[in-house]
């Protein structure tokens, strides 16, 4: 039997080799390098027995119906799995495969840390004050920035990448390390010293908030008007776990508002737009104090290859008749 396999955007080669050497599957890719139009995804799908989406695509009743009942797997090249509709998948037998990987979790947790270090030190900012010319002599005053050793970060989601975060500050920089998480890591407490908190006590006393949280009913806009308040005047939010964890009107009225000194953003509520509003998106762009990257926390050459080698071997497994590593849950 060949297996019909559908890739809906280009990915790096050097993770698809496995899939194109195996003669029992038939790869066919949409061939630009842009997210597939909708239409376009509903006519390639058909007939297929596996979905190799991207976070970009969602994966929903209508796409299984266009598939046909011949779809028995859909391969996610994510860690989550929040683009894809598990309940529907699950009523027709379809298995959902994700890519976890530590190449993937060190890349973006080197991404927060590299955020972090932006908006302490202003880089962006510098970046961009220099090439405008603006830079005529040296000032001791000239875009004071804020160290980040012996500085409190709060990590929301004490994961894999949390807890990688974590790490490179406490080793690095001797930074305090807080942390919320729905049940206590008693091993990040030993390896690194890092105290629990409630969300509110966390948000109280944290120079940096960092997520790691997973998106789900009870994280979307966890980080809102209420928290914003909570937090110290001169500290920074990061994100670059999934955009609507962040409420976005309130996360521009804070900044505004000189409620909190600045953000760091790599995932946005309605992607590719930086904000679902016309006039959050202006705001965004045009404050000095935010940092806004589009969505490459795990872009590093390292971690694209993981990712595809690990969905290739969740494919390979099914077509094998054995049961995918990386099964939703």
């Amino acid at each position: 039997m060949i297996y019909k396999v559908f890739l809906t955007r280009k990915i790096p080669d050097v993770g698809l080799d496995a899939l194109h050497k195996n003669k029992k599957i038939s790869l066919d890719v949409y061939e630009r390098d842009q997210q597939i139009p909708r239409r376009e995804l509903l006519k390639r799908v058909k007939g297929k027995h596996v979905i190799f989406s991207l976070l970009t695509e969602k994966i929903d009743k209508q796409v299984m119906d266009a598939a046909g009942p011949q779809l028995k797997l859909i391969a996610n090249y994510a860690v989550g799995f929040d683009n894809v509709d598990l309940k529907e998948a699950a009523k027709r037998g379809i298995m959902v495969t994700n890519t976890p990987h530590d190449r993937v979790n060190e890349s973006v947790a080197e991404h927060t840390v590299a955020l972090m270090f932006g908006l302490a030190h202003r880089l962006v900012e510098a970046d961009a004050f220099t090439r405008a010319g603006k830079y005529h002599t040296w000032s001791p005053s000239l875009l004071l920035g804020t160290d980040l050793i012996n500085k409190t970060v709060g990590i929301i989601g004490a994961g894999r990448i949390g807890g990688g975060v974590v790490k490179r500050l406490r080793d690095g920089f001797h930074m305090k390390i807080v942390y919320n998480n729905p049940t206590r890591n008693k091993e990040l407490e030993k390896e690194t010293g890092a105290k629990f908190r409630t969300l509110d006590a966390l948000l109280k006393e944290s120079d940096f908030v960092s997520l790691h949280v997973p998106l789900l009913k009870e994280t979307h806009h966890l980080m809102s008007t209420k928290q914003f308040k909570l937090m110290k005047p001169t500290a920074f939010l990061i994100n670059t776990a999934r955009g609507p964890i962040v409420d976005e009107r309130a996360l521009v009225h804070a900044l505004e508002k000189k409620e909190i000194a600045g953000a760091a953003l790599d995932v946005y509520e309605c992607e590719p737009m930086i904000a679902c509003n016309p006039r959050q998106i202006k705001a965004l762009r045009k404050m000095k104090q935010v940092i806004l990257t589009p969505h490459i926390a795990s872009a590093t050459i390292e971690a694209r290859k993981a990712m595809g080698e690990v969905a290739s071997k969740n494919i390979l497994a099914f077509i094998n008749g054995k049961t995918p590593p990386n099964l939703a849950k």
